[in-house]
Order: C-alpha cells, then sequence, then structure tokens
C-alpha cells in the first residue's frame, strides 16, 4: 500500500547502470535496511524507512498479481526476479529489475528477505509496462480486491502456459 497523500507523478527518476538498491525486510515485509541508492529514489531519509512496511515505495500501477507471484516463490524459500514500478515520496517513478531473496538462519529457517534492484532497460520497461496494464485491467473488474487478484494471477498463468514458459523464463525474455 503507498501513502494516500501521495499523487503520482509523471517524472521518472533513473538511476546508474553501476547502481543497485539494497533493502532488506522482515518476515511481514516491514523495512529493517536500506542502502543510500534506495533512500535517494525513495526520496525517503532512512529513518523514515526503517520499520515501514515495504510497500511504501509500492507505485499504483503495479498490479497485485506480481506481488502474488513474488511472495509465493520467496515463502517457498526460492528466489525470483521480477521488474516493478515504484514510486518516491513526491510521486515520482522508478522502474527496476528486482532480485529477491529469502535471508535463511543457520537452522534453515527464513528470517527475513533480501532485494537487489537494478535499472531495467528501456526496451524492458516498454514490454513490461503493456503487460502490467493488460494485468490491472484484468484486476480491476473486480470490484473485490482478492476476485481481482485471483483474476489477474489466472491471466498470467493462462499467459505462461499459452507460450509454454515458466514465470521465470518469461521474465528472462523480456525486452530480449
Amino acid at each position: 500500500m503507498t501513502e494516500k497523500n501521495i499523487t503520482p507523478q509523471n517524472i521518472e527518476s533513473t538511476f546508474g547502470d553501476d547502481e543497485i538498491i539494497v533493502s532488506k525486510t522482515n518476515l511481514k515485509g516491514h523495512i529493517t535496511y536500506v542502502n543510500d541508492v534506495f533512500c535517494r529514489l525513495a526520496e525517503m531519509p532512512e529513518e523514515k524507512a526503517l520499520g515501514a512496511p515495504h510497500s511504501i515505495i509500492r507505485h499504483p500501477d503495479m498490479p497485485r498479481t506480481i506481488f502474488y507471484f513474488l511472495w509465493q516463490q520467496i515463502e517457498a524459500k526460492k528466489e525470483i526476479f521480477a521488474y516493478v514500478k515504484n514510486m518516491s515520496m513526491t510521486g515520482k517513478y522508478y522502474w527496476v529489475f528486482a532480485h529477491v531473496t529469502p535471508t535463511i538462519d543457520a537452522n534453515g529457517n527464513t528470517v527475513g528477505y533480501h532485494s537487489s534492484r537494478r535499472s531495467a532497460l528501456p526496451a524492458q520497461k516498454s514490454a513490461i509496462t503493456d503487460l502490467y496494464g493488460k494485468i490491472l485491467e484484468v484486476e480491476r473488474k473486480h470490484s473485490n480486491r482478492k476476485q481481482g487478484m485471483d483474476a489477474g494471477v489466472a491471466f498470467v498463468s493462462d499467459l505462461l502456459k499459452q507460450n509454454g514458459v515458466s514465470y521465470d523464463e518469461f521474465v528472462w525474455s523480456v525486452g530480449n
């Protein structure tokens, strides 16, 4: 969930190909660590980020369906890659190619999550924007958010099946 008083702006923030956004969360998705690149792009001081839900940077253009796939993977102790459109505290947006992994302790228990994000390439942003728009359209046909997400998951699952690819294979093919 984004902060309700932030209005999305049609202004894109970018970051260097040599930069990586890093954040860590606890099991409930509350931020426990952020690096300086996160703070700069989110336009948020570290003090405000720590303890906040990671969804504080969620852009309303992001389908809930994508986060469903993300949580399914990381809760199963698997890594996932995803394209994500985030929103800063002033409403600017920035695209990332995220790599999210569970943090596993010495006993094999998941104790949190780690995300490293690089800048998405223009061709990737263009391709994924079209798909995310279609998923959002499916989700918004339902007044109940859960039903909308379920419909979005079914839409993406059908799309993957029709193309004979897994979610991971699809993500790696975007913009190529």
